[in-house]
C-alpha cells in the first residue's frame, strides 16, 4: 500500500489521549468554545456502561458529538470506530474538523493505525497530532504502575506516541516535581512538545492543524505498528468499571457524606470518579469529577452542562473506575442517598 502525503484536501484528525482524570474533556471543550471558526465532529469514547462525558462537553450549533460506551476504542470497539468515520465522510460539508477522545485506558497507537490501514480513510482523513494529556499531580503514581505480564502500562504507552504532551493541572504541584515530571516524560519521548496548563487553556495553534504526526517517526519506534494482526491491547484485569443509573431526587447531604467517605476509604484505588445528579428541590443538574481523593462539584447555574427539563427524566448517572471495586455496594450506597418522599 502506497502511503499518500498530500493533507490539504483530507480532514484532519486530533486524537486526544491520556490517563483516567488526566483532563481531556476539559481540553475539548477549551477548544470548542474557543473563536477558531470550525465545524468540530467529536466521537468520544468511555470506559464503562455508562456515560457522563456528553453531558459534560459544551456544544454549539457548530459541533456534533458522537458517544461510544461499553468498551475501549483502542480494543473492543475499534470496529465501531471505523463505522462512525466512514458515517461522517458521508455528511463531509457537515465538519472540517475531527477530534476522537479516547478512554483513560487506550493505548493510542491502534486507534492511530485506524487511518493507515482502511484505504477510504487514509485517501480522505489525515492524522493531524496525537495528544496526550497528563495530571501533573497523578501521572507519576501510573507511570510506576506494575502491570501483568503481556498487560501495557497505559500512561507509558500514551505518552510515548504523544506528537504533544499537555501537562495539566500544573497549580497542584510544586515546581521541583513539575520539573521532576518534565524530565521523566523527555525520558519517555524526548521528541514530543510540551505544553504547560491549568483547567486545559491552551493556544489552540499548540494542538490543531500542527501537522506533526509522523508514520516514521511512528514507525522507528514500532516496526509492528501497520500489522493488523496481534495488534489487541490487553487491560489490566484488576480495573474495572462500575456505572449506575437511578431514577429520581438526592439528598444533598447524603451524597456528599457517602462520597466523602468513599475517597477517604478507597481513594487510592478509585482512578476516576464523576456523575450527573438530581438534586432534591432544585432544577439544576449536579456534576462531580474526581481522580483519587480528590473531587469536585458543580452545577449547571455556574455553567456546566444544561439544566433539567420539565420533560426530562431525572436520572442520575455514577460511574467510578479503579480497582477492587464492590459493584453490589456501590449500588446499596448510591440507593441510599435518595431523597426521602418526605423530603
Amino acid at each position: 500500500m502506497a502511503y499518500k502525503d498530500e493533507t490539504a484536501s483530507r480532514v484532519p484528525v486530533t486524537i486526544v489521549t491520556g490517563f483516567l482524570g488526566s483532563g481531556k474533556t476539559t481540553l475539548i471543550n477549551h477548544i470548542l468554545t474557543a473563536h477558531h471558526g470550525k465545524k468540530v465532529a467529536v466521537i468520544e469514547n468511555e470506559f464503562g456502561e455508562v456515560g457522563i462525558d456528553d453531558a459534560l462537553v459544551k456544544l454549539s450549533s457548530r459541533e456534533e458529538i458522537i458517544e461510544m460506551n461499553n468498551g475501549c476504542i483502542c480494543c473492543t470497539v475499534r470496529g465501531d470506530l471505523v463505522r462512525i468515520l466512514h458515517k461522517l465522510l458521508k455528511r463531509r460539508n457537515k465538519f472540517d474538523y475531527i477530534i476522537i477522545e479516547t478512554t483513560g485506558l487506550a493505548d493510542p497507537a491502534p486507534v492511530a493505525q485506524t487511518f493507515f490501514v482502511d484505504d477510504i480513510l487514509q485517501e480522505r482523513l489525515s492524522l493531524d497530532a496525537i495528544v496526550t494529556v497528563v495530571d501533573a499531580k497523578h501521572v507519576q503514581q501510573h507511570l510506576d504502575d506494575v502491570k501483568p505480564e503481556g498487560v501495557e502500562n497505559e500512561s507509558v504507552e500514551q505518552i510515548a506516541f504523544a506528537d504533544v504532551v499537555v501537562i495539566n493541572k500544573t497549580d497542584l504541584v510544586t515546581t521541583s516535581d513539575k520539573n521532576t515530571l518534565i524530565s521523566r516524560i523527555k525520558r519517555i519521548n524526548g521528541a514530543a512538545k510540551m505544553v504547560e496548563t491549568t483547567k486545559g487553556q491552551v493556544d489552540l495553534d499548540a494542538v490543531l492543524n500542527i501537522k506533526a504526526f509522523s508514520l516514521q517517526k511512528v514507525l522507528d519506534m514500532e516496526p509492528d505498528f501497520m500489522k493488523e494482526e496481534g495488534q489487541e491491547h490487553l487491560h489490566d484485569d484488576s480495573v474495572t468499571s462500575v456505572g449506575i443509573e437511578l431514577l429520581g431526587n438526592l439528598d444533598m447531604h447524603h451524597v456528599n457524606r457517602w462520597l466523602s467517605k468513599l475517597l477517604t476509604e478507597q481513594g487510592v484505588d478509585l482512578f476516576r470518579s464523576k456523575g450527573i445528579l438530581a438534586i432534591q428541590g432544585s432544577d439544576d443538574k449536579y456534576f462531580f469529577q474526581g481522580v483519587h481523593m480528590l473531587l469536585s462539584f458543580g452545577c449547571s447555574a455556574e455553567g456546566m452542562g444544561q439544566p433539567w427539563v420539565p420533560s426530562e427524566k431525572r436520572v442520575n448517572k455514577v460511574v467510578f473506575i479503579g480497582r477492587n471495586l464492590d459493584r453490589a455496594e456501590l449500588n446499596k450506597n448510591f440507593k441510599a442517598c435518595l431523597a426521602s418522599s418526605a423530603a
